[in-house]
């Protein structure tokens, strides 16, 4: 079991051991479909994966044989549906997103530098790995600091 979106198969090392893990005659069951992948392509090369290795799929929530035509064209289905919901529900925070930063309620995160003593560090001659020590930060975080103030960083 993971906590991480089956969006995509980066950053499931669950999923990836899972894979690995697969013998021949084995049964990978699963409750529905999205619960393995949320993207057609990766739900493809899952099964591709499986197939190859002599794995069987077994959908617990979703009457699904992939040997038949019908039993294929009904997982693919499922398949674009699941991609086709991650899709919607990526619109609809980006659109809530827009509302709220439209509305003053959405700012981003607050700063965990803040720019004018950064920009008075740098000023008072301190090197830019002192003002990264200063305030716990990496010497890149500092440049780009600088950079966004419009402040020399020589």
């Amino acid at each position: 079991m993971e906590k991480a979106s089956g969006t995509s198969r980066d950053g499931r090392p669950e999923l990836e051991l899972l894979l690995e893990f697969m013998r021949e005659g084995d049964e990978l069951v699963v409750t529905r479909i999205d619960r393995l992948a949320r993207s057609i392509s990766d739900l493809q090369d899952i099964v591709r994966t499986l197939k190859t290795r002599g794995v069987i799929l077994r959908v617990t929530e979703q009457p699904i044989d992939t040997s038949t035509a019908s039993g294929k064209c009904f997982f693919d289905m499922l398949g674009v549906f699941a991609e086709f919901e991650t899709n919607l529900r990526k619109e609809r925070q980006l659109e809530g997103i827009a509302k709220a930063k439209a509305a003053g309620v959405y700012k981003g995160r607050k700063r965990k530098i803040p720019i004018d003593e950064v920009k008075q560090l740098k000023e008072a001659g301190r090197s830019i790995s002192e003002i990264a020590e200063t305030f716990d930060v990496s010497r890149t975080a500092i440049y780009h600091v600088l950079k966004q103030s419009g402040a020399a960083t020589a």
